[in-house]
C-alpha cells in the first residue's frame, strides 16, 4: 500500500492533450448532406471558371453561320451552337464567369455599404440612426427590381451599371439586418467598459462591435448571392446588363428566347446553368451559417432531437426493454440502474455520466450534491430523455418508473409517445432559471394552464380556473392579477413559484428541482425551498434536488448522493452522510460549507475536477485527493455498501468514517 500524500500537498494537473478533439469549420460544413451537394456543384462550377483562361475552348465570340445552330454532341461542339455559330460550353463557361464575378462584387459592394450604415446608425442612434434609417426606407419603399431598372435606365445599359444597381438595391438588406445585431449589442457592460476605458468610437465599432456582427454580415452575403446573380441575369435578360459581344448567362438566356421552338438548347443550357448556381449557393449558405452559429459548433448541424439518443446494448431501438420489469416495492416512484449518458463531440467522447445508480421512495427527498460540471443536471434530463442529441447518447442503463396501470416503464426504452405523456405529468421539471424557461410572449396564468390542458384534457376556462388556484396554493400573492401578468412582470421568487405550479398542475410522481433557488435572493430562497418541502408532504411526491451547496441539501434531504465527475461517490441518509462522510470528497466539500456555530478555517479543494473525456485510470478524485495511495491510482473502484444504505466509491471509506466523528461543517481529521 503506496503512502497517501499529505494534506494540502499540490498535486499536478491532468496533461492537456494535444488536440482538442473538437470538429473544425470544414468537418462541420462537409457533415451536412445537402451542403455537401451544394458544395459539390459550387465548387465543379467555379473549378471551370478559374481555369477558363488554360482550358482547350474556343473563342466565345468567334461567329461562324455555316455552323449556326448545332445541337449538343455535334463534332466540334460538345453543347452545340447558338445563331451565330459561336460555341456555347465556351460562352457558357465565360458567362458564368461574368454573372459570378458580377454577382461577388455587387454582394461585396452592398455587404460593405450597407454594414457600415448599420453600424452607424446603431451605435450613434438618435439624429443619425434617423436620418439613415429612414433613407434606407425609402429604398425599401420602391420594388426592388423595379429600382434597379430605373437606375439602370438613367445611368446607362452596361454591365457596370447593372452591378451598381444590383448593390443599391440590397444595401438595406445588410444595414438592417446589421443594426438590428449592433443594437442588442451596445449598451452591453463590455461596450460600457470600453468606453470607460476611453477608446474611441472607431475602435470601439471595429474592435468590439463590428466582429460581433461579422457572422450576420456573412451569413446575409451567402443568403443573398444567388439572389445578385438572379437579379443581375434579369437586366441582362432584358438588355440593361452585358452589351455584345460580352455574355453573361442571362443575355444568353435573352438570346436564345427566340428560338426555344426550334432550337431550345440556346435558352435552356444557360437557364440550367443558372438553376444549379442559385441551388448550390443556397445549400452552402445554409450550411455556412450553421457553422457560424456557435451554438452548433459541437460537430452538429441539425436541431436536438425530441428524444435523446441511444445505443443501449440489449434493445437500442425497441419500445419497451426485453428484459422483464423488477419488482418494484410500491412506495417506490423511480429504479435507476447503471445510467450512463456521453456526449460525442467531433472525435472526443465525454462521459458526462458513468454507471449511476440510485433509488426514490414515494415523499422522499433525495440531493444530488457536487461542483458544477459533475454530470447533475445531466443525469435529471437522462431520467426522461431530454438531454440533446447530438451530442448526447444514452448508452447504458435502465430507469424504472413505477406505477401506472401496465406495471413499472423503462423509461430508457420508452417510446416518444409514451415519455411525451409522462413529461410534465407523471415527471415535472422546476429549472434553475425561470425566466428563460417561461415563455416571455404568453401570460403566467395561460402557461399554467397550457400544462393542464395537455395532460388532463380540461377546457380552457377550467384549465384557467385551475391554475389560479395552483398559483394560490403556491402563495403567489394575489394570484388572479399575476396569473394574468407576463413573466418579465414578476420577480424572481414569483416566477419561481409559477414555475413550481406549473410543475405541480398534473399531480407528478417525481419532481425534479434543479438548482431551483441558485439566482434567488437569500430570504427568497429559503421561503422556495420551505414551499418545496411543504408541498412534497402534502402530495406525497418524490423530490429530485439538484444543487451544488451543501447547506441546501441538508435543510431539505432526506438522503443525498454525492457526484463527481459523473459518478456517484458517496450515498446515503443525510445524517449519516453529514455525520460520518466515508468519502474524501464528501469530506472536503463538507469542509467547504461555512458554519457559525462551529467556525473552521474553510479550505478549497486544490485544482481542478479533471476533464470527463480524459479521466484517470482509478479513481477520478485521486488527483486531488490527500489520502490517495497508489493502489487509488490503478483501476475504476466500486461503490462500497458500509452500514445500512451508507456506501462509497473509496478503498478507504471505512478509515475516512471513523476519522471523522465531527458534525457536518466541521473540519475533517486525519
Amino acid at each position: 500500500m503506496g503512502e497517501p500524500a499529505e494534506p494540502g500537498e499540490p498535486v499536478a494537473a491532468l496533461a492537456e492533450p494535444a488536440g482538442s478533439g473538437r470538429a473544425g469549420a470544414w468537418a462541420r460544413l462537409t457533415a451536412n448532406r445537402m451542403t455537401s451537394v451544394g458544395l459539390a456543384v459550387l465548387g465543379l462550377l467555379l473549378a471551370l471558371t478559374a481555369l477558363a483562361p488554360v482550358l482547350p475552348l474556343a473563342d466565345p465570340d468567334a461567329t461562324d453561320l455555316s455552323r449556326h445552330l448545332l445541337p449538343p454532341f455535334s463534332e466540334g461542339a460538345w453543347l452545340g451552337t447558338d445563331q451565330f455559330g459561336r460555341d456555347l460550353l465556351s460562352r457558357l463557361v465565360w458567362g458564368t464567369r461574368v454573372s459570378l464575378g458580377v454577382g461577388l462584387a455587387a454582394t461585396l459592394a452592398a455587404a460593405l455599404v450597407g454594414a457600415t450604415i448599420g453600424l452607424l446608425a446603431a451605435y450613434y442612434g438618435r439624429l443619425v440612426d434617423t436620418l439613415l434609417m429612414r433613407g434606407i426606407d425609402t429604398v425599401l419603399a420602391f420594388p426592388y427590381l423595379l429600382l434597379a431598372l430605373a437606375i439602370v435606365a438613367a445611368l446607362g445599359p452596361s454591365l457596370l451599371n447593372a452591378l451598381m444597381a444590383i448593390a443599391i438595391v440590397n444595401v438595406p438588406f445588410f444595414a438592417r439586418a446589421v443594426r438590428g445585431q449592433a443594437l442588442a449589442i451596445k449598451n452591453l457592460d463590455y461596450i460600457a467598459a470600453a468606453r470607460l476605458s476611453g477608446f474611441s468610437d472607431a475602435r470601439i465599432i471595429l474592435t468590439e462591435i463590428l466582429p460581433n456582427v461579422f457572422p450576420v454580415v456573412v451569413v446575409t452575403m451567402a443568403t443573398t448571392l444567388s439572389w445578385m446573380i438572379l437579379e443581375t441575369a434579369g437586366l441582362s435578360f432584358l438588355g440593361l446588363g452585358a452589351q455584345p459581344p460580352t455574355a453573361d448567362l442571362g443575355s444568353m438566356l435573352g438570346n436564345g428566347r427566340e428560338l426555344v421552338h426550334r432550337a431550345p438548347w440556346v435558352a435552356v443550357l444557360p437557364g440550367v446553368v443558372i438553376l444549379l448556381l442559385a441551388v448550390g449557393i443556397n445549400l452552402v449558405s445554409d450550411g455556412v451559417r450553421d457553422v457560424l452559429d456557435p451554438r452548433l459548433k459541437s460537430g452538429v448541424l441539425v436541431r436536438p432531437a425530441a428524444l435523446t439518443a441511444r445505443r443501449l446494448p440489449d434493445a437500442a431501438s425497441a419500445a419497451v426493454s426485453a428484459a422483464p420489469a423488477p419488482a418494484l416495492g410500491p412506495d417506490l416512484v423511480l429504479s435507476v440502474r447503471g445510467l450512463s449518458t456521453r456526449f460525442e463531440v467531433g472525435g472526443r467522447v465525454l462521459k458526462a455520466v458513468e454507471d449511476v445508480s440510485f433509488d426514490i421512495s414515494r415523499g422522499e427527498t433525495l440531493g444530488l450534491v457536487g461542483e458544477s460540471g459533475s454530470g447533475k443536471s445531466v443525469t435529471a434530463l437522462s431520467l426522461a430523455g431530454l438531454v440533446a442529441s447530438p451530442p448526447g447518447v444514452m448508452v447504458k442503463g435502465e430507469v424504472w418508473l413505477n406505477g401506472g396501470s401496465g406495471g413499472p416503464i423503462d423509461l430508457a426504452r420508452a417510446d416518444l409517445a409514451t415519455l411525451q405523456a409522462i413529461r410534465g405529468g407523471r415527471i415535472a421539471y422546476i429549472f434553475q432559471d425561470p425566466l428563460s424557461a417561461l415563455n416571455p410572449v404568453l401570460r403566467a396564468g395561460e402557461q399554467v394552464a397550457e400544462t393542464l390542458v395537455r395532460h388532463r384534457g380540461l377546457g380552457r376556462g377550467a384549465a384557467m380556473a385551475e391554475a389560479v388556484r395552483l398559483l394560490d396554493a403556491v402563495k403567489l400573492p394575489g394570484a388572479r392579477e399575476k396569473a394574468r401578468a407576463f413573466p418579465h412582470e414578476l420577480s424572481g421568487g414569483q416566477r419561481q413559484r409559477v414555475m413550481i405550479a406549473m410543475a405541480l398542475a398534473n399531480r407528478p410522481d417525481l419532481l425534479i428541482a434543479d438548482e431551483p433557488t441558485t439566482a434567488l435572493d437569500v430570504t427568497t430562497q429559503q421561503r422556495v425551498l420551505a414551499l418545496l418541502d411543504e408541498l412534497r408532504r402534502e402530495t406525497g411526491a418524490a423530490l429530485l434536488f439538484i444543487s451544488h451547496d451543501f447547506a441546501v441539501i441538508g435543510d431539505l434531504c432526506d438522503r443525498v448522493a454525492v457526484m463527481y465527475a459523473g459518478q456517484i461517490v458517496e450515498q446515503g441518509s443525510a445524517a449519516a452522510l453529514f455525520a460520518r462522510p466515508a468519502h474524501p470528497y464528501t469530506e472536503r466539500l463538507l469542509q467547504c460549507v461555512p458554519d457559525l456555530k462551529a467556525p473552521h478555517d474553510v479550505t478549497a479543494i486544490p485544482n481542478l475536477p479533471p476533464a470527463v473525456d480524459r479521466l484517470p485510470p482509478g479513481c477520478s478524485f485521486a488527483p486531488r485527493c490527500h489520502r490517495a495511495t497508489q493502489a487509488c491510482r490503478e483501476a475504476p473502484i466500486a461503490l462500497r455498501a458500509l452500514d445500512g444504505d451508507h456506501a462509497a466509491r473509496c478503498l478507504y471509506a471505512e478509515e475516512v468514517a471513523a476519522g471523522t466523528a465531527a458534525p457536518a461543517g466541521a473540519p475533517a481529521h486525519g
